[in-house]
């Protein structure tokens, strides 16, 4: 019984660690990463208390080093999907009525153990297993994944306390704030192990039963995920991991009459592909299930004849290069007048000459390699294409080797068609395309970037004049569901930046804020009267 309303701890963004030469932190991720290289694992199926190994195993190994083996997970087939569905089934009720702060224990217990026990496993795990660099798993796998579990704690007591009034002393007003009847599935994406983790979480947070197919590509530090919650005391069943083939598993999923939503990030054509899956189904579901997906991008980022060329140089290089341009917040495309041209350039070139590419655990290397040979075959296609094409002339890199990883080259292609492939198509890879303007059509310029791109997710303008950014926020209100002004249009921080875009990038239901977790759940709301009528009649009826 609980006999208290209880306040949670403050939430406050984890402090980032710097890993720089000689400090503790290097010393202790290297040798991290160095004991995960020297051994396999094997990554099981969760299913409530059970942890199965299947006849069909798949290996794990670096992007940039294809040929080591970090070890192996487990596929199941359909009957480990409906065996997860169901125990998960079984596990809600006792779940769903646990009380809120035992609930909620159990998060941060996990964002402390996540912050300090295990933040080089979670770091070292996924720099071997998505390539990542120091800095890119730090601000991953340890800052943001404990930022979400300590913010959603937080966030979800802010909804509980969120009451209707009773000005009426006879009456007593009340809303509860249900988990959702049924189960939810997390499909989870490669690039952000913070992610992967905070779709089943949240959702589990609100008292739902979860099923979660991770990503292929991000089983290593997916499997240390779950083996953070596990110790954290999340009970069986609660949260079920399963691996296996893709449409196999949403067959079953969106064809159960208990299926509840799904907490998707991922492409827009599978979104949309699952979106037509579930309404094809609406007929055989007890209730209308939530779908929240996150999807891709074609970011931006304006250069008005005012910004601080530096600035926007070096911001430019960032937001498009950080994890090899594999986040869909990462730039894509770039806009600057011609007038600035060549002191950009100049900026950035003499920044990509000091640039490394090559393995993670090399810490002076700033680009990595792609995640797989399907991702590597895509973007170097758009590559050869962007070669191909007279408007374009590829400025720098342009060049990739795959004998050793996945390796692109940063590549910069100038353009002057502003429709070309390159600046409409997302590529999510280490490619920015970048087209001149002339100063006089900054106006016309922004209606070019609202129309270009059927995304809305992020994007930047630079400029120290105020009339241009107040335009630009203005022309560009639905380009961007994350709009930077004066920064790079990436690196949104739980708490301070909601994230999530509209358009093609998603259901915008933003991540990172109270928003995101009321969608999983569902109120009811409570009307106690205590002196209630003993007559029919109101005094309207008076003679």
């Amino acid at each position: 019984m609980s006999n208290g309303i209880y306040n949670v701890p403050i939430p406050k963004n984890e402090p980032i660690y710097g890993y720089a030469p000689g400090t503790a932190e290097r010393e202790k991720l290297k040798a991290t990463l160095a004991e995960l290289r020297s051994k396999e694992i094997e990554v099981p199926l969760y299913i409530g208390n059970q942890q199965i190994r299947t006849n069909k195993k798949v290996a794990i190994t670096p992007p940039h080093d294809h040929q080591h083996v970090l070890g192996y997970f487990y596929e199941g087939g359909p009957e480990h999907v409906t065996e997860a569905i169901e125990v998960a089934l079984q596990a809600r009720h006792a779940w769903a009525v646990l009380p809120w702060e035992q609930r909620l224990a159990i998060f941060l217990k996990a964002a402390e153990l996540s912050a300090t026990k295990y933040r080089y496993l979670l770091n070292a795990s996924t720099m071997l297993g998505q390539s990542k660099n120091a800095f890119q798993a730090e601000i991953d796998a340890a800052c943001e994944w404990v930022d979400f579990l300590r913010f959603n704690v937080a966030f979800a007591t802010e909804i509980y306390r969120n009451q209707p009034i009773s000005p009426d002393p006879t009456i007593w007003n009340q809303v509860e704030y249900r988990p959702l009847e049924g189960f939810v599935f997390a499909l989870t994406p490669f690039n952000f192990t913070a992610i992967s983790g905070n779709l089943p979480a949240s959702a589990a947070m609100m008292g739902n039963v979860v099923v979660w197919k991770p990503a292929p590509t991000q089983m290593y530090s997916a499997y240390v995920l779950m083996q953070i919650l596990k110790e954290a005391g999340l009970p069986d069943g609660v949260i079920n991991l399963i691996q296996g083939d893709g449409p196999m598993i949403g067959d079953l999923v969106f064809s159960h009459s208990e299926f509840a939503g799904i907490h998707f990030t991922g492409s827009t054509a599978v979104f949309k592909t699952i979106w037509k899956n579930i309404g094809s189904h609406m007929d055989n579901y007890r209730y209308y299930p939530r779908i929240v997906g996150e999807t891709g991008g074609k970011d931006f980022m304006l250069a008005h004849e005012s910004a601080d060329v530096k600035a926007y140089a070096a911001n430019l290089l960032r937001a498009a290069f950080e994890f090899q341009g594999q986040k869909c917040s990462a730039a894509s495309r770039a806009y600057i007048p011609t007038t600035l041209w060549e002191s950009v350039w100049s900026e950035m070139k003499a920044m990509l000459e000091t640039m490394k590419v090559g393995p993670t655990e090399d810490f002076s290397n700033f680009v990595n390699a792609v995640i797989d040979e399907r991702a590597f075959q895509k973007i170097t296609g758009f590559i050869e294409r962007a070669r191909q094409n007279s408007a374009n002339e590829i400025i720098w890199g342009g060049t990739y080797d795959s004998s050793k990883g996945w390796f692109i080259d940063p590549t910069l292609i100038l353009t002057t068609d502003p429709h070309s492939e390159t600046m409409e198509q997302e590529i999510f890879g280490p490619v920015l395309t970048i087209y001149l303007y002339e100063p006089t059509q900054f106006e016309e310029t922004l209606s070019l970037i609202d129309r270009t791109s059927p995304y809305a997710l992020t994007g930047a303008i630079f400029s120290q004049d105020r009339y241009a950014i107040d335009l630009a926020s203005r022309k560009l209100v639905n380009a961007a569901g994350n709009f930077y002004v004066n920064d790079k249009c990436t690196g949104a921080v739980v708490g301070q930046q909601p994230f999530g875009g509209a358009r093609g990038s998603g259901t915008n239901d933003k991540a990172g804020s109270m928003q995101n977790l009321l969608r999983w759940v569902s109120a009811r709301t409570i009307k106690e009267g205590f002196v209630p009528a003993t007559d029919y009649r109101y005094p309207f009826l008076a003679e």
